[in-house]
């Protein structure tokens, strides 16, 4: 008896713009990590990545606290949409979005190639312990990090790099 192949996973098959809501939603792999605050330059237009979360982000799980209505609380809150994905420079590396959209393959630790969500934070990938709530934090630019914007580096042992204070004012 020959087996025959398995079909190919949905998002090697549809395209972003026509994907359900539910494999849309799917394809987040919950790092977190779009919910940090970001500053622009004015005058280079360079990003500059916080490790400052979104007052609503759980700053130990990299889940919304209020998914739901968090348009309604939080006004500069953005839901993305395939229209937009390419347009978006601050999107992590590691974004499904971002990938799909350029054309790649999730990254391997990705929880539906894996079925495991606790492979976003063995990856490295997951804001989970290296971020502060806004609420705490004060200045961002006091935060200022490079990892959100770098592909995932895997965590060895079981170990998560602390949140530090990260000062940018010269003395």
């Amino acid at each position: 008896m020959t087996r025959s192949p398995a079909p190919a996973p949905f998002w090697e098959t549809t395209a972003l713009q026509d994907m359900t809501t539910s494999q849309w939603e799917s394809l987040c792999d919950g790092c977190g990590r779009c919910c940090l605050h970001k500053l622009r330059d004015e005058d280079t237009d360079e990003i500059h990545y916080t490790s400052v979360a979104c007052r609503l982000l759980d700053v130990s799980t990299c889940r919304c606290t209020d998914y739901a209505h968090r348009h309604r609380k939080v006004q500069d809150c953005i839901t993305l949409t395939p229209e937009m994905v390419a347009g978006l420079d601050w999107l992590p590396p590691d974004c499904a979005y971002r990938r799909l959209s350029e054309g790649r393959s999730l990254p391997a630790w990705h929880p539906l190639l894996t079925g495991r969500a606790e492979t976003v934070i063995e990856a490295g990938a997951s804001a989970a312990g290296r971020c502060v709530s806004e609420r705490k934090a004060g200045n961002l630019e006091d935060y200022v990090v490079t990892w959100p914007g770098e592909p995932a580096q895997p965590v060895t042992g079981h170990q998560r790099p602390a949140v530090r204070r990260v000062s940018t004012r010269k003395s």
